[in-house]
């Protein structure tokens, strides 16, 4: 019987071991998604940015009294205010994304944490296995 509940204890383990290896896993899959997507979005903003610098530029330099006013199109009132736009546009997503990625990090340190912990108990099995497999044949051989 006792071999029953040991061999059941070691199945436990090892399964809830596979469980979570394959969740680790899975949320790095995750995490790598949620690093892609917060590039995307990065790559989206940059290229508005652009857009709005090209435009300002372009108007900068084709309007005399603009260049007469400012030294530079980043002068211009509503540079700043379209560059603003775009940022708090593109903000929020990269916070929910990093907020995502933040949890994503949370749980794989936590699974690992008790991955560690399945992994001892399953090594302290073996150990223990192992002593009392050698006491007994020792035992056998000095009796």
């Amino acid at each position: 019987m006792a071999i029953a509940n040991l061999h059941e204890s070691i199945q436990l383990y090892k399964l809830r071991k596979n469980f979570l290896n394959l969740e680790i896993s899975q949320l790095q899959s995750q995490k790598s998604l949620a690093t892609y997507s917060q590039a995307d979005v990065q790559s989206l903003r940059s290229a508005e940015t652009r857009s709005i610098r090209n435009h300002f530029k372009e108007l900068f330099d084709n309007d005399p009294s603009l260049q007469e006013k400012y030294t530079d199109y980043t002068e211009i009132p509503d540079f700043e205010a379209e560059i603003d736009k775009i940022t708090a546009k593109y903000q929020d997503q990269l916070d929910e994304l990093t907020a995502w990625e933040t949890a994503i990090d949370a749980q794989i340190t936590t699974d690992s944490a008790e991955l560690e912990e399945v992994n001892a108990y399953l090594e302290s099995y073996k150990s223990m296995l192992t002593s009392n497999i050698q006491e007994d044949f020792n035992f056998g051989l000095n009796g």
